[in-house]
């Protein structure tokens, strides 16, 4: 088992990815950047979902252009999340053209299969890097299997073609995109961007290669590590593969920052991804977000669908009363909540929890003992259990959660 020390802390405004610090979650919008009111209303449903970090495509001058009136319009929502720039083919010339843009951002993101070929491509490469350490903004050097530079593979794949035992083209892929990572971050520093203001990743899109590239990377480089199933896909495909692939990496200490790349619904909500990256990394016991709640499955001891109802109405409403409990109640992230639908397990999983409530099954008593911190301290009874339980988790916030500094 890998157990990666992290060493190098990389601030972007006020938070600090890698070192000792926890792990970062961040999203990406999907709008028109030059649609300024769209893409900075998405900025801040992202960021009031938890998202530390929120990348923004610029992809042509009118989106640079967007980009300082957005950071402006965030500020009149009280909204301060670090903006990052996306930026592939044409990022020299917008971040030299359009300065403003270049200060606004907190953050840029470079693709080196992206910047150019041969001498024009260091050329590109180099005047990006120069405005990122003149401003001293980090850099995210994003390397991504399906936008190789393709001389490096060519070369890669000559090699490889040489030799006495040549390995697997899979493997040679995997290689070349650690390779034209890292022989990247080497030249920005060279050009003088500090190993400190640096973060890589190297995206691939299917789990068992995620999981040997970001291994291979955690054993030879310090840099801090951006990490994210690329084109992870819709639906539970895609949170299934980015947990199965992020899951291994997180336990053995790999990546200080990630992303989960879902592809939504047709005008599905873009703030599933960091709800899925926050549970990601609250079930692995890596950090707190939100209270847990803890509901069974069901089964034929409940065929009544109030217990599932209550769960999923308790879980909304500790989701919606998070931004504002996370301003004054210190620690309520950490609060576990139990919402069971039978005798079976339900006294037990609801003393285990904060609060719980153990609801009737089939054929039970049509009453719902509420446990406190282990103990019984109501029978609730009648249709309105859910307000009267919702009312009792209230309480409990207020009564035990210190007000926030």
């Amino acid at each position: 088992m890998i157990v990666r020390k992290r060493t190098n802390g990389v601030r972007v405004e006020n938070t600090v990815i890698g070192g000792q610090s926890p792990v970062v979650v961040q999203s990406m919008t999907n709008t028109d950047t030059a649609d300024v009111v769209r893409t900075a209303m998405q900025v801040a449903d992202l960021a009031r979902a938890g998202s530390e970090l929120v990348r923004i495509t610029v992809n042509n001058d009118d989106a640079a252009r967007a980009v300082p009136e957005i950071r402006e319009r965030l500020a009149a929502m009280d909204c301060h999340v670090p903006l990052v720039g996306d930026f592939h083919f044409n990022g020299h010339k917008l971040l030299t053209n359009h300065p403003d843009c270049a200060q606004a951002l907190s953050k840029f993101r470079i693709n080196p299969g992206n910047v150019g070929k041969g001498k024009k491509r260091d050329e590109q490469f180099a005047s990006m890097i120069e405005i990122a350490a003149r401003l001293d903004k980090p850099v995210r050097i994003g390397a991504n299997w399906g936008s190789l530079d393709q001389e490096l593979l060519a070369r890669m794949l000559d090699e490889n073609a040489a030799a006495a035992q040549p390995l697997p083209l899979t493997q040679i892929y995997r290689d070349a995109v650690i390779r034209s990572a890292l022989e990247s971050a080497q030249a920005a520093e060279q050009i003088g961007l500090p190993a400190d203001r640096i973060i890589i990743s190297c995206k691939m899109s299917r789990v068992q290669d995620l999981i040997n590239v970001y291994q291979k990377l955690a054993a030879t480089c310090d840099y801090a590590l951006h990490l994210g199933l690329t084109e992870a896909g819709m639906g539970s495909k895609g949170i299934v593969a980015s947990t199965a692939a992020l899951g291994v990496l997180l336990q053995q200490g790999i990546g200080d920052t990630i992303r989960i790349s879902l592809t939504p619904e047709p005008d599905g909500d873009r703030t599933k991804e960091v709800t899925v990256a926050q549970e990601i990394l609250q079930t692995m016991g890596i950090r707190s977000f939100t209270p847990m709640v803890t509901a069974c499955p069901g089964c034929g001891r409940t065929t009544s669908t109030v217990f599932q109802q209550l769960a999923e109405d308790i879980q909304s409403y500790l989701r919606e009363a998070m931004p504002q409990w996370r301003k004054t109640h210190r620690g309520v992230e950490d609060m576990t909540v139990a919402v069971m639908g039978c005798v079976v397990n339900g006294p037990g999983e609801s003393k285990h929890a904060n609060i719980g409530i153990s609801l009737p099954g089939t054929g039970e008593r049509p009453v719902a003992p509420v446990y406190v911190d282990g103990e019984k301290t109501v029978t609730l009874k009648g249709d309105n259990i859910a307000h009267e339980f919702q009312d009792i988790v209230r309480q409990y916030v207020s009564d035990n959660y210190a007000p926030a500094n």
